[in-house]
């Protein structure tokens, strides 16, 4: 694994990219995304609340998965459904949370979350199957304010944490506790949206975020610390459909596979310009884009969902039991067993995706 590592890190090549290309999540360095506080719609709505009509594909795009807004920025879908008579409509995603929100609902078709998030939904009956993996990311952390007292997750016991629910920081937070020997009962968990953590620890409002990247990587360029990093409390980053899309619509389906395979490997082999794009979708300076592309993703990994992914759901599985996120043991089983379908990445052909 080339990002193997808990608290240190190394600046990787740009030829390292070419095993490692990566992304992470959503915000502008204002704390605002498209969809929250933005005055833009929500994720699945039009301007008018109503959702798009028949004969358009509903995907989600976020700035933790850049494959999709390299996908959106070259227009390779809208070519590719052209003529099948099929329009594209893009609605951002602000976390995991909020992409399950809008699957369940049948507000997008296709949505990009955290593994966790995925399995949390699918055991709670969300009719969902995760399609293919768009990155392994070290994506989420725990973060203090430059000179804070904590220094380690036992510090945390007793202080308030900012944490988007259903969403793989919340869940990095869970298993850091749990290492350490607490709970989340040992702390005061605020459940604020990703960029709404970042802004209650620069106030003061909370003592530690678990933070998302791209924002964890803004808030690191002005001072944050990440005082706790562990790669494999961080799960994979989940391509979802719902499942009466894929019975429905299986050549669109289709389609968005072959589309974010054409945009891996054009990442892998564009690295700067993947970066460059997540900058304008994001605010971001582009260095701190950068930081986020070439140090903390992995595209190069299979996209196949299957026995990697299986293992690492079966490792966060019980810790929603013990919350009470999921009523039981069986759901979660039940879960693993049926979210993952591999068949579109196993016919997935990137050259039948024309530039536009």
């Amino acid at each position: 694994m080339p990002f193997a590592r808990t608290s240190t890190r190394r600046p990787l090549s740009r030829r390292a990219l070419l095993t490692a290309a990566g992304v992470s999540a959503a915000l502008a360095l204002t704390g605002c995304v498209a969809g929250e506080g933005s005055g833009q719609p929500a994720a699945g709505t039009n301007a008018a609340g109503a959702t798009a009509a028949a004969g358009t594909l509903n995907i989600d795009f976020a700035t933790y998965n850049p494959l999709s807004l390299v996908i959106k920025k070259k227009g390779w879908l809208e070519t590719a459904l052209k003529d099948q008579g099929v329009s594209v409509k893009w609605v951002q995603s602000a976390g995991s949370n909020k992409a399950n929100e809008a699957l369940r609902s049948g507000a997008i078709d296709v949505g990009s979350t955290a593994g966790s998030a995925a399995l949390l939904a699918k055991a709670n009956g969300s009719p969902i199957k995760a399609i293919d993996i768009f990155s392994q990311p070290e994506w989420a952390a725990l973060v203090t304010k430059q000179g804070s007292a904590i220094t380690k997750v036992s510090d945390l016991k007793g202080k308030s944490v900012a944490a988007t629910k259903g969403t793989d920081p919340y869940f990095f937070l869970l298993q850091s506790l749990a290492e350490a020997g607490l709970s989340a009962k040992d702390v005061t968990v605020q459940n604020l949206q990703h960029a709404d953590g970042r802004a209650a620890l620069e106030n003061g409002s909370v003592d530690a975020w678990s933070g998302l990247d791209p924002i964890m990587a803004g808030a690191e360029q002005k001072g944050a610390t990440l005082f706790y990093r562990n790669l494999s409390f961080n799960t994979y980053g989940f391509l979802n459909a719902t499942e009466s899309f894929l019975k429905d619509k299986p050549q669109q389906a289709q389609a968005v596979v072959n589309a974010y395979e054409k945009a891996r490997a054009w990442a892998a082999a564009n690295p700067d310009e993947t970066a460059q794009i997540l900058a304008e979708a994001a605010g971001l300076d582009l260095a701190v884009a950068k930081t986020v592309v070439l140090q903390r993703s992995n595209l190069n990994v299979n996209p196949a969902p299957g026995e990697a992914q299986r293992k690492v759901l079966a490792k966060i599985g019980p810790t929603f039991v013990e919350t009470g996120d999921v009523a039981s043991q069986r759901q979660i089983d039940d879960a693993v067993a049926s979210l993952l379908d591999d068949s579109l990445v196993k016919k997935a052909d990137a050259s039948a995706i024309k530039d536009s």
